[in-house]
């Protein structure tokens, strides 16, 4: 199933089939990625799948190539907020102990700190970087060992593949814009 079809119809891969269809597809330009865009993850048997959708995981705004929100969150209320990954992620329980971030009492610790980890700063970038041979937009965290590589499916839907430092394996993820 190296198809990206069949990959976005079954919301999952395997690893060499996320891989590969990543391969397959051509490079996403930074203008392609300017603008809001709605995010789903790939199931890949990585350890975030279905962890940022659990606490409400929207997508990602690029403003242009300096401005970018990598975090967009959505409230309890159905309010879009901006979240600075810093704090998410320099915790480590989202990414070390998933079972944990998954739970009802880590969901609501989250629900209710939103408003300490809200923030209105860009927290990462946009540049071209190579990535298994393509050069390609990458969005990279201001202050995370963490890269978001992009392909593009067509002009209004990319996949993503989370390079972070220390895991073995990427996470895989959809981008759709928004209109």
């Amino acid at each position: 199933m190296t198809d990206i079809n069949a990959i976005m119809a079954a919301g999952r891969c395997t690893l060499d089939e996320g891989l590969a269809a990543f391969d397959a597809l051509p490079a996403a330009s930074i203008d392609m990625m300017i603008g809001a865009w709605s995010g789903s993850g790939i199931a890949s048997d990585h350890p975030m799948d279905g962890l940022l959708e659990t606490y409400g995981w929207h997508g990602k705004a690029f403003e242009d190539a300096e401005t970018v929100h990598p975090m967009i969150f959505r409230t309890r209320s159905g309010k879009l907020v901006r979240l600075g990954p810093r704090r998410m992620f320099s915790g480590l329980v989202l990414n070390r102990f998933p079972r944990f971030a998954r739970s009802k009492f880590m969901q609501t610790v989250l629900a209710l700190s939103m408003f300490m980890l809200k923030t209105r700063r860009s927290r990462a970038r946009l540049r071209l970087t190579t990535y298994r041979g393509k050069s390609t937009a990458t969005m990279q965290y201001d202050n995370l060992p963490i890269n978001d590589v992009f392909a593009k499916i067509d002009d209004d839907t990319a996949l993503g593949v989370m390079d972070m430092k220390g895991h073995d394996r990427p996470f895989f993820f959809l981008l759709r814009r928004e209109r």
